[in-house]
């Protein structure tokens, strides 16, 4: 059966981000974060995406307005209540995700599907920490959501078939790709790409190029869309430092060891794109 309710836990950038394409889908959403400012931005960045679309004639003005519709912004977890799905997309430390995980368990029934958004954490830790760990999946998401095509679809050492497919069938809703991944640090994408960054930050920090000739010679020698710095600018530092530290945790190879630049930027709170400041300077 269809998923037709869904919740999001988070309303930062990635929460919202699924939340716009779910309402699009035509599925109901129910957004929870702690911070009702955090829901009225996410509200307002929703609905001025969606006036975007409709002035480059890729919504009507009906659209628009059904999907805002479909859309609940609460403070609360009790809201969940009756959803078929919920997607957590909270602050990615473990220390956050667990007892949240724990909560949304205990405000939903006990067949909702609870799916991670998270990057880089062991699904099967985060299952067992929940009743029912067989409803837990990994529905891993790329930034910016309405635009990035991929969701990789973990699968943790308790997940059931019947989760796992109910998962496929929502990411096919929202005409995303799925690939299907075994729970392992880093997953596929990043388990290949934020050692590339970490990379690109060394020999940033080696003086072999500057910031900018690194990421034009990534885009110009390599084909990339975007250079490695800017793009670890727009994931986060803060995120990139602590995929780069389970990894380098969890493999024990050094190779997965974090640039110190890249520790150093992170505690100067330099951390991109979301703070103004990376490796390129951004307006705010």
């Amino acid at each position: 059966m269809a998923v037709e309710r869904v919740g999001i836990v988070g309303a930062g950038t990635m929460g919202r981000g699924i939340a716009q394409i779910c309402a699009v889908s035509g599925m109901d959403v129910v957004v929870s974060d702690v911070s009702r400012a955090q829901l009225d931005d996410a509200r307002a960045a929703i609905e001025a995406n969606y006036t975007r679309m409709v002035d480059r004639d890729r919504m009507s003005d009906q659209a628009r307005s059904e999907a805002m519709a479909r859309l609940t912004l609460e403070d609360n977890l009790e809201a969940l209540a009756g959803v078929e799905l919920v997607i957590e997309a909270a602050t990615e430390t473990p220390e956050v995700k667990t007892p949240l995980l724990e909560k949304i368990a205990d405000a939903c029934g006990a067949d909702t599907v609870l799916a991670s958004n998270t990057s880089s954490i062991s699904l099967t830790r985060l299952a067992a920490a929940v009743r029912h760990p067989e409803r837990v999946v990994g529905m891993h998401f790329f930034n910016p959501v309405p635009v990035m095509q991929l969701i990789e679809i973990v699968r943790a050492l308790q997940t059931s078939d019947q989760t796992y497919r109910k998962a496929c069938s929502v990411s096919e809703r929202l005409n995303k790709t799925h690939v299907t991944v075994s729970d392992s640090p880093g997953f596929v994408v990043n388990r290949i790409l934020v050692p590339m960054i970490n990379e690109a930050i060394l020999a940033l920090a080696e003086g072999l190029a500057t910031a900018e000739e690194i990421d034009v010679a990534m885009r110009l020698g390599a084909n990339h869309p975007m250079g490695p710095l800017a793009l670890a600018d727009l994931i986060g530092l803060d995120v990139c430092l602590y995929v780069m530290e389970t990894l380098h945790e969890e493999f024990g190879d050094s190779k997965y060891r974090p640039a110190p630049l890249l520790r150093r930027m992170v505690n100067a709170r330099y951390l991109g794109r979301k703070t103004g400041r990376g490796f390129f300077v951004y307006e705010r």
